[in-house]
């Protein structure tokens, strides 16, 4: 199933995509299922795309996109892991994922603007998958891990570089306001592959490509990173975990290649979809 989330003469809507193209219902309808971020929670996905199936037609060039998800009560974001990435970062390929965290409300929807701080210029890319908690998870097994997935969806973890690098931790760098973006569509699990592995990624800055690399390079693929991040913590539905971005960042490059106000950044997946975001100033 595809699901997009989006915004139809001032009033928020979900659709889902049917052999005819995408049908669905927008908020003030009797029968409006929900959000995404509720549908996940309470397991009613399989429900809701039956309610949205019998819908009203939508053009997806005629709404604007939401965020497909934006109350997850964790958004845990996993960093150098793809052996490539890190070692153009000059470091060695982590002994355990490296986990930082973003917040909700520093991101925007597909098709929004995103924001180069007035700050910085070090604004850089980061084209990325993102598996979406289904159901609870606490020290789960690799054999079960992937059965806590409801589906994946896209980010693009837009980074202040040189705040990010000021201190050992990279929260001030990965949190300015409206400097991450995430979808437009979420995909469930079981339309794609296992773990959401095989899958091209691809990062273009302004049509030229910047990233490209498989899913299958993942140090830590999506089993692994449940199985670890619930040892831990209990993972709830509706949790987000963005699982890393391959090799081709703005700062490895020589000279360095920051995302400008002008610009258009784009990050697709297979079977996934496309990220669209353009660049704007601060202010």
């Amino acid at each position: 199933m595809r699901f997009f989330a989006f915004i139809k003469d001032g009033t928020p809507g979900l659709a889902v995509e049917t052999a005819s193209g995408f049908r669905g219902l927008i908020a003030d309808d009797a029968s409006y299922p929900g959000t995404l971020d509720e549908l996940v929670r309470n397991g009613k996905l399989e429900h809701a795309a039956k309610v949205l199936a019998a819908g009203d037609p939508i053009d997806r060039e005629t709404v604007s996109c939401t965020l497909p998800f934006s109350r997850a009560r964790k958004i845990l974001c996993v960093g150098l892991n793809y052996a490539d990435h890190a070692a153009e970062t000059n470091h060695e390929p982590p002994p355990y994922p490296t986990v930082f965290v973003r917040f909700n409300d520093n991101l925007v929807a597909h098709g929004a603007d995103l924001v180069r701080p007035a700050a910085s210029e070090q604004f850089d890319y980061e084209g990325e998958v993102v598996a979406v908690i289904g159901k609870r998870a606490r020290q789960v097994t690799p054999e079960t891990a992937l059965d806590h997935v409801a589906g994946y969806t896209l980010f693009n973890d837009g980074s202040i570089r040189d705040f990010q690098k000021a201190t050992p931790q990279w929260t001030l760098g990965k949190n300015f306001d409206a400097t991450g973006a995430m979808g437009p569509d979420f995909v469930t699990a079981d339309a794609l592959p296992s773990g959401a592995s095989g899958l091209r990624i691809v990062t273009r800055l302004n049509g030229e490509v910047v990233q490209d690399s498989n899913t299958e390079h993942l140090i830590y693929d999506v089993a692994d990173l449940v199985v670890k991040l619930s040892a831990v913590m209990t993972l709830e539905p509706g949790d987000l975990i963005v699982t890393g971005t391959p090799a081709g960042v703005g700062a490895a490059r020589k000279p360095p290649l920051w995302m400008k106000p002008g610009d258009v950044c784009e990050v697709e997946v297979d079977q996934i979809g496309t990220l669209r975001n353009s660049v704007v100033a601060e202010g």
